[in-house]
């Protein structure tokens, strides 16, 4: 197989980082300068290395395809990886925290000796100055033991060296009472100046290498300078020590700090102005240890807790490297038993079935996987089988949408329109208006009881037996009503009823408003077979149309009463459905009869369609459901001049 090729461009950037570590990292081993800063060169370079690695993997789709090697690459992120960077963690932590103990165990003990110098001072310039000789011959010999060379200016009353021939002068005018280190003609000093009524009392130790040894033995190279050279101050300081060995030549383990301190040095010539001193030093974590721990506790006690931990964290590594390996095995197993499974099952194989071995989880998977695939070819059908009835749904939801007219018929006196809205794909609500021979107007709107399919069906045959009726011609009232041959809706209703009772289930029935409306005399005769009053609305108030019988299907013999109403110029009929009126808002109040009349007489001036628009606009608002509860239909009649 042709290897992978590698672009250059896209990681050029990163390698060189990584070389240029490489190579200094090469020059500090080989020349052995600055051993800390190759410590931490050295484990930069292993990090670096590190994250190189797993982004050129990341980078092989083929390298981590098989599910071994991605385990072997988390292994070594999780195992590996946090290893290093905890030892480089510790080993950063180890060079701060001993670089910052012995430059303050140094600069502490600097700050001990001056400070020592301070009281004597103090006290000799409060003194009588007849007293001073006395006490300057018993303090300086004490104090010329822990400092040599300490030199000490009495001036006031009288002047006193000590020892006799000491060339020590006067510090300039302007020094006020101070303790610490000066610089002096290029030199360090431990100072100690006091002044008290005209006395002026100078002590100065010279900062020798002997003197700078003596600070924390042992601890390792300590050198005393200036930061940054000034004009008129001699360049140059002062060191002592060496870099003690490394503990049992561990050099990796132990290895070498370098570390400083800044501290603030007084300059004899300009009083009140600071140099920029600092403790330079070079030492191990072993020195610094020593210096902190007591005799009982040595830094052998320590090296073998050390080395007792590092062992048993290898054996630790060495123990889950073989668990890792063993848990490898048994999940890339499971897996290619699944990958091979899932490939025959989706090639159509659905009699195939995996090895299970064991009784952890991955066997249980195993098992799972034999019973889905014994699932799935019935699962399979069951989907196809929803997909045709999903495909026959939106047949039916189409031819339904032809059942409903598709434009008002034109009359003189009146405008329509009908709008209806589904619950879901299929409605069963209905609707319907035409022109009739005779010039009268026919004009039917219902209610099926339930939903989709089955109601949908019922109102396709309540149109089918109206618009029957409607071609065969109007049935005659019978009795009383029937004077003159006059036609009748409550004839058309009830047989409407029985053939719905006789070509139905029981449970099935519909409410059903059906009203004729005749351009001569404006006037329009309905019957209301138990559906929801239709709104008469007027210019100055609104009225709800009687309901005259109950609804059809439910009762074979059902007598129904009609009733006739005016619509005179610019009045509007209003038949609509439950889904218009029953909707709830969030605090379960009804949309209602009241609020319909009120948005129907604000937009009275309006075309039918635009009306009906509106109220379908306020019952969605008005709704809190996200989707509609009930099928939403609606039908507008205006009169005309």
């Amino acid at each position: 197989m042709k290897a992978p090729e590698v672009n250059i461009s896209r990681i050029g950037n990163f390698w060189r980082v990584f070389a240029m570590l490489a190579a200094l990292d090469a020059i500090l081993l080989a020349s052995g300068a600055l051993p800390g800063l190759s410590f931490l060169v050295t484990n930069a370079l292993i990090v670096t290395a590190l994250i190189g690695l797993g982004r050129y993997l990341f980078r092989q789709s083929r390298a981590l395809w098989r599910v071994r090697n991605r385990l072997i690459v988390t292994y070594v992120f999780i195992g590996v990886v946090p290893v290093v960077l905890i030892l480089a963690l510790v080993g950063i932590s180890v060079y701060i925290v001993a670089g910052q103990v012995a430059s303050y165990l140094v600069t502490s003990e600097a700050n001990r000796r001056a400070a020592s110098l301070a009281a004597p001072a103090r006290i000799l310039s409060e003194m009588n100055p007849a007293a001073q000789p006395f006490a300057i011959g018993e303090m300086a010999p004490f104090l010329r033991d822990r400092m040599p060379g300490l030199e000490v200016l009495v001036a006031g009353a009288q002047t006193l060296h000590s020892p006799a021939d000491s060339a020590l002068e006067a510090p300039p005018p302007g020094w006020q009472p101070y303790t610490g280190l000066v610089r002096k003609g290029g030199r360090f000093y431990f100072m100690a100046f006091a002044k008290n009524a005209g006395s002026e009392v100078v002590m100065l130790a010279p900062v020798t290498r002997e003197s700078l040894r003596g600070l924390f033995p042992n601890i390792g190279e300590i050198s005393l300078g200036v930061r940054l050279p000034q004009p008129g101050v001699p360049a140059g300081g002062v060191g002592a020590g060496e870099m003690p060995p490394a503990y049992d030549g561990l050099d990796y383990i132990d290895f070498p700090i370098e570390w400083f301190n800044f501290i603030n040095v007084a300059d004899w010539n300009r009083p009140g102005k600071a140099l920029g001193g600092f403790f330079a030093i070079q030492t191990r974590p072993s020195s610094v240890l020593n210096a902190l721990l007591s005799q009982s506790t040595s830094v052998d006690v320590l090296s073998t807790i050390f080395f007792s931990v590092l062992v048993a964290l290898l054996l630790v590594e060495l123990i889950s490297l073989v668990i890792g390996v063993s848990l490898t095995r048994s999940i890339t197993t499971a897996v290619n038993g699944l990958y091979e499974g899932t490939t025959r099952v989706g090639a159509g194989d659905f009699a195939y079935r995996i090895a299970v071995k064991g009784k952890d989880q991955l066997a249980a998977l195993g098992k799972s996987f034999n019973q889905m695939s014994g699932q799935l070819e019935i699962l399979v059908s069951v989907a196809k089988e929803k997909e045709r009835m999903q495909s026959e749904l939106t047949i039916a939801s189409e031819v339904q949408h032809q059942l409903f007219p598709r434009c008002p018929p034109p009359m003189r006196t009146v405008q329509m329109a009908g709008l209806c809205q589904p619950a879901r794909m299929v409605s069963g609500d209905y609707y319907d208006y035409l022109c009739l021979p005779n010039g009268q107007l026919a004009l039917a709107i219902g209610d099926v009881a339930g939903k989709g399919i089955s109601a949908a069906l019922l109102m396709a045959s309540i149109q089918s037996i109206m618009r029957t009726q409607l071609a065969a011609g109007m049935p005659a009232m019978n009795g009383d009503h029937g004077a003159g041959g006059r036609t009748s809706t409550a004839a058309m209703v009830g047989q409407l009823n029985r053939q719905l009772y006789a070509n139905t289930s029981p449970e099935k029935y519909a409410t059903f408003f059906f009203g004729l409306y005749d351009e001569n005399t404006r006037s329009m005769t309905y019957t209301n077979a138990g559906h929801l009053p239709p709104l008469l609305v007027g210019r100055d108030d609104y009225e709800l149309l009687e309901v005259t019988g109950t609804v059809v299907g439910a009762f074979p013999s059902i007598t129904y009463q009609e009733r006739s109403v005016e619509l005179a110029p610019e009045d509007l009929l209003i038949a609509y459905t439950d889904g218009i009126t029953e909707p709830e808002n969030a605090y379960g109040e009804e949309f209602g009869a009241e609020r319909l009349a009120e948005i129907v007489r604000r937009n009275q001036n309006r075309e039918p369609g635009e009306i009906a628009a509106k109220v379908m606009e306020a019952v969605r608002q008005w709704s809190s459901a996200p989707e509609l509860p009930d099928d939403m239909t609606l039908v507008v009649l205006r009169g005309m001049a």
